[in-house]
């Protein structure tokens, strides 16, 4: 087995986000072994990762509709100036006092951000939009202190967009990609398609706990705008008045500021649900499909060189019709042993033939099946593996590679990753129930030991009865050497209990 280099991704990843965070640390380096283990099977290059399937940036959406609230909420929260703009902008902090804009090919070739790879998505979804992602996104460089280590999505008024494809598409993959969504109340006074996708989208979303609804709270109450949403299908989320986030010292304001900032500890469940969502698609995706493509190569080269011996069948039964005697030739012992070997010796090259003329077909159809499942491995490696000759006539379906190791392989890799998911999860939890209750236990054992001399004084009683029968003196010192041992392990035992109690305790 070849060793793979860490990527150079996965070192950017490790600098930036894994100092100062142990479980992001320790997902790098699941993710580092799932790059080895996908490298082995040839599905991504040394200098690959699968860690670029997600953004490690904690990131925070804001949509809003025609009342400019999102603007001057957003002006006095980062405390900077923004002008109007119709696209969707991805804000981050930079030292820079002068605001900045990038193009959106900064957001498509970096692995880090949001968007990456978004242009390959728009071209899927409309053909030659993959070309004017420039026209739907940007990137502006803040001085904010409230940027520093998160994201801002920026998502514009869409209600009136000409191109609803693309709108709809940018705004749910927005959402989908942040960890926080704030959502302005007055995007829900307009009836347009847009809208009704919007809601369609915030159904889906709102499962993840990631709403904050922020209403005019000026000319109506939370209550109201529960209702109404929940007539629309939103019943879960966050309500607060948009009035009472002018005050810093507000109760609204603090919350909505706990939320932003626990929009790192979101990004690092997301992070570890996209770990553990890697490693399941290895054998339910990549597998899978290799699998498929595997099973219709084999049966294409199976289907021709049975067409071709249908062929050579006829011809077989059109002679003896003839009155040729070919059956006569093919059960002569000679005869037909050397009609025997010579169509062995012209099936199995034009077997192998058919074989890498359909696997040149099958290629072509997978790697069209992966652009449409937008996957970062190339699948056609690990199928070219199977191109042997061993494999072209053998009846073998899994792939080079896919074995019982490497399948515990995979199984090793899912369960540090549901580990990690466990440790992020005993950051909020209690475990100190064990010391609170251990001097009850220590104060109930006085009982227990006050009881035992009853139990000695009743085996005394029983000790004495031998005076009544003096002629069966071995009966005599059974039931006492009985009633000794007895009573010498009711005293021992509760004080070898207590000693390991206490043992127990003062650890």
């Amino acid at each position: 087995m070849t060793e793979k280099i860490a990527s150079k991704h996965l070192i950017n990843l490790q600098s930036q986000f894994g100092i100062e965070n142990t479980v992001l640390q320790n997902a790098i380096n699941v993710f580092h072994e799932l790059d080895q283990f996908e490298f082995d099977l040839g599905l991504i290059d040394n200098d690959d990762t699968t860690a670029t399937q997600i953004s490690w940036w904690s990131t925070v959406s804001i949509v809003g509709g025609n009342s400019g609230a999102k603007e001057s909420f957003l002006a006095r929260y980062l405390n900077v100036e923004l002008s109007p703009t119709h696209k969707t902008t991805v804000l981050m902090h930079s030292p820079q006092t002068n605001q900045t804009i990038l193009p959106a090919t900064a957001l498509d070739v970096d692995f880090r951000y949001p968007f990456y790879r978004i242009g390959q998505k728009l071209e899927q979804l409309k053909k030659g939009e993959g070309e004017r992602i420039n026209t739907h996104l940007e990137m502006k460089m803040l001085n904010s202190p409230r940027l520093q280590g998160r994201l801002f999505i920026d998502i514009p008024n869409f209600i009136h967009a000409t191109n609803y494809e693309i709108s709809n598409f940018v705004t749910t993959y927005s959402m989908e990609q942040s960890d926080v969504v704030l959502v302005f109340c007055d995007i829900f006074n307009s009836t347009t398609d847009l809208a009704k996708a919007l809601i369609a989208t915030l159904i889906k979303q709102q499962e993840s706990n990631k709403l904050v609804y922020l209403f005019d709270d000026m000319t109506s109450n939370a209550v109201a705008w529960q209702k109404k949403l929940a007539d629309s299908g939103l019943t879960i989320g966050q309500f607060i008045g948009i009035s009472q986030l002018e005050d810093q010292a507000s109760m609204d304001f603090a919350i909505l500021e706990q939320r932003i900032t626990n929009a790192g500890l979101q990004r690092s469940y997301r992070v570890l649900h996209s770990l553990e969502k890697s490693i399941l698609d290895v054998e339910r995706v990549l597998i899978h499909e290799v699998k498929a493509a595997q099973f219709y190569w084999k049966e294409g080269s199976v289907f021709s060189s049975f067409v071709v011996l249908g062929f050579f069948a006829m011809l077989a039964v059109f002679a003896e019709v003839a009155g040729m005697g070919f059956l006569e030739l093919l059960f002569d012992p000679i005869v037909g042993a050397v009609i025997t070997l010579m169509m062995l010796a012209f099936m199995i090259p034009l077997h192998v033939l058919f074989s890498k003329l359909i696997a040149t077909i099958t290629i072509r159809s997978l790697m069209k099946r992966q652009k449409q499942l937008q996957l970062t491995e190339n699948l056609v490696p690990l199928f070219e593996k199977n191109l042997t000759f061993s494999r072209m006539m053998l009846p073998i379906n899994d792939p080079v590679g896919w074995d019982n190791k490497s399948k515990g392989r995979l199984t090793t890799l899912l369960n540090k990753a549901k580990d990690l998911v466990q440790s992020l999860n005993d950051n909020f939890s209690l475990y100190n129930i064990v010391a609170t209750t251990i001097p009850v236990i220590q104060a109930a054992a006085p009982v227990i030991q006050a009881v035992i001399p009853v139990i000695v004084e009743i085996e005394t009683v029983v000790a004495v009865a031998p005076v009544i029968e003096e002629t069966q003196p071995v009966v005599q010192a059974e039931p006492i050497a009985s009633s000794v041992q007895l009573s010498t392990q009711s005293t021992t035992e509760p004080q070898r209990k207590s000693a390991l109690m206490q043992k127990f305790t003062r650890k």
